[in-house]
């Protein structure tokens, strides 16, 4: 499962630019060319991160976060901007955003800031791989498992809800929370769906890893 970005840019150039680089790099990118199409897409499908202009037909970058802060999601985002004011510096992060980048800017750079933000989902280290033990260890720049060595083939839901699990570790997990993080919202949850994808990620990182906390959810232990 590829790390999905949602681009909103109305610079057609810029935007074709930035989406060829990040699916070079092994990205899967979404991308928008105004506010409301953002607002739209951002309801009915799941990202890991948003890259935000903000001068932008419709709801602009600013008004978008808020609006979609304000409904729980905490979705990490990085503005793309011409403005460089203080202001709108100030204002980008009393929005909700993560990072702001000033255009002009370099790709690579961009990518550095999008990486760091990734791995700070999942831990404080700078590493990229996270091992698991048992010789599995878990890509977060391409959401590839690998079992001794050898890359373990999970379906798309079971690669979300492990991600889940390392982003939530140690944490209890409803039922409720797990079905609002891997399903859509145009799809119907299904406990015996989400009971094979557990009985598969056992397989992988061993049946004491996810423990089953009878009628309430589940628990990825750390250790």
């Amino acid at each position: 499962m590829k790390t999905r970005l949602l681009l909103l840019e109305d610079d057609l150039t810029l935007s074709e630019t930035v989406v060829d680089y990040f699916e070079e790099q092994g990205f899967e990118v979404r991308a928008v060319y105004d506010g409301d199409e953002a607002n739209d897409v951002i309801y009915e499908e799941k990202f890991d991160i948003f890259l935000l202009d903000v001068n932008v037909p419709s709801l602009n970058g600013f008004e978008l976060l808020k609006s979609v802060r304000e409904q729980g999601n905490t979705t990490p985002a990085i503005f793309i901007t011409s403005l460089n004011s203080m202001n709108s510096l100030e204002e980008g992060f009393e929005s909700g955003c993560d990072d702001y980048i000033r255009k002009p800017f370099e790709l690579k750079e961009l990518l550095l800031r999008v990486q760091t933000i990734i791995k700070r989902e999942f831990s404080n280290k700078k590493e990229t791989i996270i091992n698991l033990g048992e010789s599995v260890t878990f890509d977060t720049n391409t959401n590839e498992v690998k079992k001794n060595g050898e890359v373990v083939a999970l379906n798309f839901k079971e690669l979300k809800l492990l991600k889940f699990f390392l982003q939530n570790q140690d944490e209890l997990l409803v039922h409720e929370r797990i079905f609002d993080f891997v399903w859509d919202y145009d799809e119907e949850p299904s406990d015996n769906s989400l009971r094979t994808y557990i009985k598969n990620l056992r397989k992988v990182l061993g049946k004491d890893r996810i423990v089953s906390l009878k009628k309430l959810g589940y628990r990825f232990n750390s250790k």
